[in-house]
């Protein structure tokens, strides 16, 4: 197996790096397993802050259980997760969310009958923590509608400000969910799949928008389209049966024999 280039190593909750060397998010000898299937064997990943990292592999590669370790939604058999040098391992979602880290989902979350606004203003108020004191809620409205208002027009989608949810095309319908998932102004993103369903069209359309809005933020994204890999990420690591077979920028990846024949199906020099 191929050793990731050049990781960092991660925090310790005895001995933590400092802010500036450790990584924004770090697995270590990750592992998953549903009784006898062992679905991820020994994960070690580091995305320093500011990097785009895409996750790429077959289909059964394990990316969705690593998705949902990384939120919270699974606990890992054996392994830790750590970010910004914080153990996240027993942590709940919302918790996780609240150190900084949010997540999109391949099936929509948007609230159809609502407008584009409302479905963004309800992300940020979630994003905030904003309960239901109505003479808070009312003191911050200003300032959270604002804030939406300048979300929505990042996303291209100020023209379409009071459209239900449901009546945007696809394309629109998923920039609102990545508008979703950086409402809460977390520094460190998940995307699953961003640009699937999409046309090449709109998904070449698309590539700009995720760069946009995910500058000065860490990204961690699955995605099938090599045009969106290698025209997003600073690296690109490769998970095939549930291990980290390379990690490394796109050319290398491209370049690595080992990636060519476990997931793009090349066959290495000499092999029938």
């Amino acid at each position: 197996m191929m050793p990731p280039a050049s990781p960092a190593s991660p925090a310790s909750p005895a001995s933590p790096a400092s802010p500036a060397s450790r990584p924004a998010l770090a697995l270590t000898n990750l592992c998953k397993s549903f009784g006898k299937t062992d679905i991820l064997r020994g994960v070690s990943l580091t995305v320093q802050a500011g990097e785009r990292v895409a996750l790429i592999g077959p289909n059964g590669a394990g990316k969705s259980t690593l998705f949902n370790l990384i939120s919270g939604r699974l606990a890992p058999s054996s392994g830790d997760i750590f970010l910004n040098g914080q153990r996240l391992n027993g942590k709940k979602p919302f918790q996780i969310q609240r150190l900084g880290l949010a997540r999109s989902f391949q099936v929509s979350s948007l609230f159809g009958q609502l407008s584009v606004f409302d479905n963004l203003r309800c992300a940020v108020l979630a994003g905030r923590g904003e309960g239901y004191h109505f003479l808070k809620f009312l003191s911050r409205m200003s300032e959270v509608n604002a804030y939406t208002e300048t979300l929505m027009a990042r996303l291209q989608l100020a023209g379409r400000r009071d459209t239900l949810a449901a009546s945007l095309s696809y394309a629109e319908q998923r920039a609102l969910e990545i508008g979703l998932t950086l409402a809460g102004g977390a520094s460190v993103i998940l995307l699953d799949e961003p640009t699937a369903g999409m046309s090449r069209s709109e998904t070449s359309r698309f590539i700009p928008l995720i760069r946009e809005l995910t500058e000065g933020k860490t990204l961690l994204m699955v995605e099938h389209d090599m045009g969106v890999v290698f025209g997003l990420a600073d690296r690109v690591a490769v998970l095939v049966y549930g291990e980290i077979i390379a990690f490394d920028t796109p050319e290398a990846v491209r370049a690595n024999p080992l990636v060519q024949r476990a997931y793009l199906g090349a066959p290495l020099a000499g092999e029938n």
